[in-house]
C-alpha cells in the first residue's frame, strides 16, 4: 500500500512558495507517494498545476474560520493519511495535525501542540550548520529527517509548475520590479524605486511592475513619480502565475524581501534582492542562480526584529537609505 502524505502551510503567499521545494523533495524520496497540501484560501492556483500534489485543501480563513477548519478536520481524518507534515508553529495547524488522524505526525517543537507530535523537530531563526546560514527551504527539510534517518536530504529550489502552453521567443528586453511589501521596513524607499524605473528607462528597456490591486495606487505613483511613460503597472492584471511566467523571461527582477523574490527564485530569475530592516541570514534570501543580495551592514539598529514594521523605531531608516539607486542599478548585468 502506497504511503499517503499530508503537508500543512497555511501562511502567507511566499510560505507557500517556498513550501513547494518540501513537495519536491518529498517526491524524491517516495515517487509512488499520494501528496495533499492543505494550505489558505487565495493561494491555491500556485499548487492547482503541481502534477506531484493529488489534491488540494482549501481553509477559508476569513470566513467562519473555526467552522471551516472543523469541516475540514473531519474529512481530512477519513483520509487516513500515513503521515502528516506541519510547517507552521503556530496554535491552529498545531491542532490540526494533532487530529487529523496520521499515523505519523511531524512539526517543530516550537508548535504549542508539539508534545503530541511523533516526531518534534528542532527549530531556529536564524538557523545554522556548519558555520552556515541555513535557507527556510533547508529548515523546513529538517521536517523530513524522521524519513529518511541518515541520509542527506537534497536542497531544491521552490518550484511552480504550468499548463501546457506555447510559448513564443520573447525578444523584448525588459525587467521585472516588484516594490510594495505590507511592511514599511521592508519596502525600499518609493522615491528609490521611482528613481530605479527613470534610469532603466533611460537605457530603453521595458519596466513592468507587479504586485496585488491593493499595491495598483503605490507603482502609479512610482510611474508617475518616475516620468517613465513607457513602465507599466501589472498590479491586480496580472495573476501570481503570470507574473511568475513574466519574471522567468526577464533581463532582470528587482524585488524586495517579500513573496515575490521567492516567486522569482521558484522561476530561477536574475534577482537583486534589497533587504532593508530584515537580512538575509534569517534564511529567506534569493535561490536563483544569478542573484545578489544588496544590504546596509554595520547598523547597530540592524535587524530591528524577524518581520518588519509598519515605521522605523528609530525614525531614520537608513537601512533603505543607504542603498541608493545607482548601487541596485548596477547589478543589472550581474
Amino acid at each position: 500500500m502506497k504511503n499517503k502524505f499530508l503537508i500543512i502551510q497555511t501562511a502567507f503567499i511566499g510560505d507557500v512558495i517556498l513550501a513547494t521545494s518540501l513537495v519536491e523533495q518529498l517526491y524524491l524520496i517516495d515517487p509512488e507517494a499520494e501528496i495533499h497540501f492543505f494550505l489558505r484560501k487565495g493561494n491555491e492556483s500556485l499548487l492547482q498545476h503541481n502534477p506531484h500534489i493529488k489534491k488540494i485543501w482549501v481553509w477559508d480563513k476569513k470566513n467562519n474560520k473555526h467552522w471551516n477548519l472543523f469541516k475540514l478536520l473531519l474529512d481530512l481524518r477519513k483520509e487516513k493519511f500515513s503521515t502528516a507534515i506541519n510547517i507552521q508553529r503556530f496554535f491552529s495547524t498545531g491542532l490540526l495535525l494533532t487530529l487529523c488522524g496520521a499515523k505519523v505526525k511531524i512539526g517543530f517543537d516550537k508548535n504549542p501542540w508539539s508534545r503530541f507530535f511523533t516526531h518534534r523537530i528542532v527549530h531556529h531563526i536564524p538557523d545554522r550548520e556548519n558555520g552556515q546560514y541555513l535557507h527556510e527551504v533547508e529548515r523546513n527539510a529538517k521536517l523530513l529527517a524522521p524519513l529518511v534517518g541518515d541520509k542527506k536530504i537534497q536542497k531544491l529550489r521552490p518550484s511552480l509548475h504550468f499548463p501546457d502552453i506555447t510559448e513564443t521567443e520573447n525578444k523584448e528586453n525588459y525587467v521585472v520590479l516588484a516594490p510594495a511589501s505590507v511592511w514599511y521596513t521592508k519596502q525600499w524607499p518609493k522615491e528609490y524605486w521611482a528613481e530605479l524605473v527613470k534610469m532603466l528607462g533611460k537605457k530603453n528597456l521595458q519596466v513592468y511592475l507587479i504586485g496585488s490591486p491593493e499595491d495598483k495606487k503605490y507603482c502609479d505613483e512610482i510611474i508617475e513619480e518616475s516620468h517613465n511613460t513607457y513602465a507599466q503597472n501589472l498590479c491586480g492584471r496580472a495573476t501570481l502565475m503570470q507574473s511568475a511566467l513574466l519574471m522567468r523571461n526577464a533581463l532582470r527582477v528587482f524585488v524586495n524581501d517579500s513573496a515575490p523574490l521567492h516567486l522569482a527564485s521558484a522561476m530561477n530569475a536574475p534577482t537583486t534582492a534589497i533587504f532593508c530592516s530584515t537580512i538575509k541570514d534569517f534564511g529567506y534570501g534569493p535561490l536563483s542562480d544569478r542573484s545578489i543580495t544588496l544590504e546596509v551592514k554595520g547598523l547597530d539598529c540592524r535587524p530591528c526584529g524577524l518581520h518588519g514594521k509598519k515605521a522605523c523605531p528609530l525614525g531614520h531608516f537608513r537601512c533603505g537609505y543607504e542603498i541608493t539607486p545607482k548601487e541596485v542599478l548596477k547589478t543589472l548585468d550581474t
